[in-house]
């Protein structure tokens, strides 16, 4: 299975971490954020990586090179950061079927095997991984409105009133369709493309839609102090990564 690593981004949260670096070659416990998300990935089957490259790119590509642990890699280029829809769209061309994706800055010790099962299982056009946050940290992610049922009927980025406190975190699979949705994506207040309206577009559209409840933990590494919480929990559960797919 292919894979989508989203790793464009400057990192200005994160400074002066990122001065001289982009944000996926921040360490955590003396390793790249990057390395994490491969060996997560490697650790589910993926057999390629498309890496979505921008800020500092030639840093990423002069230490990685053409192949990582023995996975071919390509790249991407996001010459502007305009959201993470855009972002995908970069990788388009170099996709031929079902694919993962991962936000590059994210440090995961989960579930996601069980994300490519369920997506395999019920022919889904995306799966992902949710969590509950607290109420107050929601409007940093995109958001899931659901009905009575549990079933998600809409997806907000970062809204100011959150509908819900369940949040996607930074894994998803997705079928070719995604890359339709993000060429209709409009861009946001914040003049960007954003991932959770191409997925709404599929919820409006009468796409199968999959969410799973996140088991195990991650951390969104956007400040300084997320670091430092990351290297908390790997010291304290040093052997786990991600759960491998059947």
């Amino acid at each position: 299975m292919q894979s989508v690593v989203l790793a464009a981004g400057k990192g200005t949260r994160l400074r002066p971490l990122t001065e001289d670096k982009p944000k996926v070659l921040v360490e955590v416990d003396d390793k790249p954020l990057i390395e994490d998300v491969f060996d997560n990935l490697l650790e589910i089957g993926v057999d390629e990586f498309v890496v979505v490259v921008g800020y500092m790119k030639e840093k990423i590509i002069e230490r990685y090179g053409d192949e990582y642990r023995g996975v071919p890699i390509t790249y991407a280029h996001q010459r502007e950061q305009l959201g993470l829809a855009h972002a995908i769209l970069q990788a388009e061309p170099h996709i031929d079927d079902d694919f993962v994706l991962m936000l590059g800055d994210n440090i995961f010790r989960g579930n996601l095997g069980d994300v490519i099962n369920r997506q395999r299982e019920d022919r889904a056009d995306a799966a992902f991984l949710v969590e509950e946050v607290p109420w107050e940290e929601a409007s940093r992610y995109g958001v899931l409105d659901t009905n009575e049922y549990g079933e998600v009927v809409e997806v907000v980025e970062k809204p100011d009133d959150p509908p819900s406190n369940l949040v996607m975190t930074g894994f998803y699979t997705f079928t070719p369709a995604i890359f339709h949705a993000c060429h209709l994506v409009q861009p946001s207040d914040r003049g960007e493309y954003e991932l959770p309206d191409a997925i709404d577009l599929l919820i409006q559209s009468g796409r199968t839609i999959d969410a799973l409840r996140m088991d195990g933990w991650r951390i969104d590494v956007g400040y300084p102090e997320d670091r430092e919480r990351a290297e908390e929990r790997i010291t304290e559960e040093p052997d786990v990564v991600a759960e491998t797919t059947d």
